[in-house]
């Protein structure tokens, strides 16, 4: 009996021991999971922001928010500003800087549709077409309609310039999108003439908006639009309800009624007549999410 006693206690000890062993172990397995996640969670955040350059962004901003100024066909000095912008974007993204053939598509109006294209290894595929606008509203510098899209686009078009896509890469910069008494429907059908020539396309990435926040919105009224199910680490898919308010006026709205498979890319919802648009954006929020568009675009084009 004396015998059986330190026994006894050994084992009564070891049942207890055993449950706290195995709860702390499996405490500090999802401590180690979970810090781990995060850890890599940051790495890729700042992979996204380290994918573009702040302060070429930030010199980006002020130029067609503050120097360049209100933009659209509103008055003469609006247009002038419009052909500006025109002119900004062929410069940075031509031969002497960024390396592309810039081409000019004669649009409805005085101003043109500007493309940019990366060739995919398989040009047969379906293309990736990227769009933005660089015009603003009336009486608008158009810093989130659409100062940040642009810069963006821009930032996205330089990053990807020596990529090797499998699929063709299409940047095109609309003249006419934001001010409402301009030519945005003559604009957008203009741009389906030229996409036609290219066959169907994989995706439309219709960009604006994006200086509100770093993780990317993605709104399709086509809901098998390929960009959603690509979305994952870089923001959420949000209903046409809560990203276009109800309204069918933003591009890729107009796009789908056209039968396009198109994608609003943003970081919030669109800015209603009574938002304020005149305050130059904070340049490292949209930096990063121009990383993360930079991304899409990748998943978009590796097929």
């Amino acid at each position: 009996m004396s015998e059986n006693k330190p026994r006894l206690n050994r084992v009564t000890l070891f049942l207890i021991i055993l449950p706290l062993w195995l709860f702390g172990s499996a405490g500090g397995a999802l401590w180690y999971y979970f810090h781990r996640e995060k850890k890599d969670a940051e790495i890729e955040q700042k992979r996204f922001v380290q994918a573009v350059s702040v302060p070429l962004i930030q010199d980006d901003l002020k130029k067609i928010v503050d120097v360049i100024g209100e933009r659209n066909a509103s008055s003469e000095t609006a247009a002038k500003n419009l052909s500006r912008m025109s002119a900004m974007i062929e410069g940075l993204l031509g031969p002497s800087n960024t390396g592309y053939p810039v081409k000019q598509h004669r649009g409805p109006a005085d101003w043109p549709l500007i493309q940019v294209t990366i060739k995919g290894t398989k040009p047969e595929n379906p293309a990736v077409w990227v769009l933005t606008s660089y015009d603003s509203r009336s009486g608008s510098k158009g810093a989130e309609a659409n100062a940040t899209g642009l810069a963006a686009t821009l930032a996205a078009a330089q990053a990807l310039a020596h990529d090797k896509p499998v699929a063709p890469i299409h940047f095109v910069f609309l003249p006419h999108v934001n001010d409402i008494e301009s030519p945005v429907l003559e604009t957008a059908s203009k741009f389906l003439e030229l996409s036609k020539s290219a066959g169907s396309p994989r995706a439309i990435l219709c960009v604006e908006a994006m200086g509100s926040g770093e993780p990317l919105w993605l709104t399709s009224r086509d809901t098998t639009a390929t960009p959603l199910t690509l979305i994952s680490g870089l923001g959420e898919v949000y209903g046409a309800e809560v990203a276009c308010l109800g309204e069918d006026s933003d591009l890729a709205s107009t796009l789908f009624e056209m039968d396009q498979p198109a994608v609003r890319v943003a970081t919030r919802a669109m800015l209603t007549a009574e938002d304020e648009d005149e305050r130059l954006p904070f340049a490292p929020t949209v930096a990063a999410s121009a990383g993360r568009l930079v991304e899409l675009i990748r998943r978009c084009s590796a097929r």
